[in-house]
């Protein structure tokens, strides 16, 4: 470790990027060492993945017909996941500034999720190191909280999903960081057209939507704005597993197979961009950017579909810090 150490420049304070010789597509660089890995309380229920970074549960074969109606109970215990993630989240938004770290997020994330009783499901997922993933600026998804500080003028999305009773709960939203941002009209443009993309596409869930039907919706409003539409992720499938079927691409002339039951859960997570939609990976194999280096930004409910509709078991609360603002500049709008 000493001599692997010696090979990045290290600051004063001991950080240091530990891909020097990464062609980095944008400003962003992640600010190592990672802080050392949390403690999970023994009385806490583990997700089968927990010690070893499988999900085995997840890699049996399930086929993409095969979607999962959830009995009364399971749908309860999707309520109860559900409704504590979206506590979590907004005590983690709270304490959004510049100034903070994506690291001491990841803290208020852990302690917030373990006091709820609750696993933080990212949490060795495929070995993911963090519990939660918190994803600036031109980080599409999967960004790993490190010590680099938030600055005035950033946005962050906090993707906070939690293991209770044996189900999983998966929502996040972006945020803006310190009046900068929110005074920025493509910034603006980006976060709220993503926002609404997400709304839009749930205004679709009820009992026979195709899963294939949210990503044209989701395009049509992106590209009203200018703005680019992310491929490679979608929504999914989300109960006693953290990710199954289906998959709900975001994106136009998708071929997902599937439709819309009462009793099953899924997410739309859109991820929407101001340039290219094209993405590239860290040498973290986590941290998801845009080609071009440009801003993205994503919102993600967890949905329930009903007899007549669906239930947004994710939904914001009357005081849930963030939240829409108007769209500064007509001009552009693109």
């Amino acid at each position: 470790m000493a001599t692997h150490k010696a090979m990045h420049k290290t600051n004063a304070n001991g950080h240091y990027n530990p891909f020097p010789s990464f062609s980095y597509t944008g400003p962003l660089r992640p600010v190592y060492p990672l802080s050392p890995k949390r403690a999970v309380p023994a009385h806490i229920k583990l997700p089968d993945y927990s010690e070893d970074g499988n999900p085995k549960s997840e890699r049996k074969f399930i086929s993409r017909n095969n979607i999962k109606v959830l009995d009364k109970k399971e749908q309860e215990g999707m309520r109860k996941a559900c409704r504590i993630g979206r506590e979590v989240l907004d005590i983690v938004a709270r304490e959004i500034r510049p100034g903070v770290t994506t690291d001491y997020l990841d803290e208020v994330t852990h302690n917030a999720s373990i006091e709820r009783d609750s696993y933080p499901s990212p949490l060795n997922y495929f070995h993911f190191p963090k519990s939660v993933c918190t994803s600036v600026n031109e980080v599409i998804c999967h960004g790993i909280p490190d010590q680099r500080v938030l600055l005035d003028g950033d946005i962050v999305n906090i993707d906070v999903s939690v293991y209770h009773g044996g189900f999983h709960g998966d929502l996040n939203e972006t945020y803006y960081v310190g009046p900068k941002a929110s005074a920025d009209p493509d910034v603006v443009r980006l976060v709220e057209t993503t926002r609404e993309c997400l709304d839009q596409a749930i205004q679709l869930v009820k009992p026979g939507m195709l899963f294939r039907d949210p990503g044209g919706v989701i395009e049509k409003h992106a590209k009203s704005r200018g703005c680019g539409v992310v491929k490679t992720y979608c929504g999914h499938g989300i109960n006693q597993l953290f990710h199954t079927v289906p998959n709900v691409p975001h994106y136009a002339k998708n071929k997902a197979v599937g439709i819309a039951k009462p009793g099953m859960c899924f997410t739309i997570e859109p991820m929407i961009t101001l340039g290219t939609y094209k993405d590239k990976t860290w040498p973290d194999d986590w941290t998801s950017v845009t080609q071009d280096g440009s801003k993205t930004a994503q919102f993600e409910h967890t949905l329930l579909v009903t007899e007549t509709g669906v239930e947004v078991l994710t939904a914001r609360l009357a005081d849930s810090p963030g939240g829409p603002i108007p769209i500064l500049d007509a001009k552009s709008e693109g």
